[in-house]
């Protein structure tokens, strides 16, 4: 039997089970984006979070649940604020979109958030439940809280089309071909500037797209 080294102690706040949650997703990750999810076993995992598999598995009960925990935990970074201004003018609008587009490239573009969507992809096949689970913890809301401040725009007399297609667009106009490069490991995460001036293009182009009603 694989020999364990002395257990963490919680950091103030925690409870023992979080803390020995916490490690367990924290050796989980490590060892799919290292070696790939179905060459890792609960055995491995267990030895690099220091617990037994005893448990590993009644907190998590199998390999795919720890595997979903993982994107699920690193996806809660991809939600937008709900305190968004109210749409009064052309310029606020402009402000809302380029802070939603800087906060989700920043986000989104962060090394181990681009791991797991490399890691999601690449394992649909033997764990299913990941792509759901990205698909409602981050990619869906973030489609919603941008497709609401369509909506609000186009009901100020802002702007008008259909919110869902104006939403697509300023994706579009915001992602280009950036998350291709990063996922194929072609392309370089962006400068916090060079977001930024993404970011304030893709908002040009939108709004010059979809012009204030007359």
């Amino acid at each position: 039997m694989t020999s364990m080294s002395p257990k963490a102690k919680p950091r103030e706040g925690e409870t023992d089970e979080a803390a020995v949650r916490k490690r367990i997703l924290g050796a989980a990750f490590s060892a799919f984006i290292e070696g790939g999810y179905a060459q890792t076993s609960t055995l491995e995992i267990a030895t690099r979070a220091r617990v037994s598999k005893r448990e590993l598995y009644s907190l998590f009960g199998n390999k795919e649940a720890m595997l979903v925990a993982c994107i699920t935990e690193r996806a809660q970074r991809l939600k937008t604020p709900a305190d968004l201004p109210e749409l009064r003018d052309r310029e606020i609008l402009a402000n809302v979109l380029t802070a939603f587009g800087t906060r989700l490239l920043t986000e989104t573009t962060d090394p181990m958030v681009v791991a797991v969507l490399r890691l999601a992809i690449s394992e649909t096949v033997h764990a299913p439940k990941v792509a759901q689970a990205l698909e409602s913890t981050a990619r869906r809301p973030t489609r919603a809280s941008l497709r609401d401040i369509m909506a609000n725009a186009k009901s100020a007399c802002l702007c008008d089309g259909d919110p869902a297609a104006m939403t697509e667009q300023f994706l579009g106009l915001l992602w280009g071909d950036l998350m291709t490069g990063l996922l194929l490991q072609v392309a370089d995460r962006p400068s916090a500037g060079e977001i930024a001036r993404r970011a304030r293009e893709a908002t040009t182009g939108f709004l010059s797209i979809y012009p204030k009603p007359r």
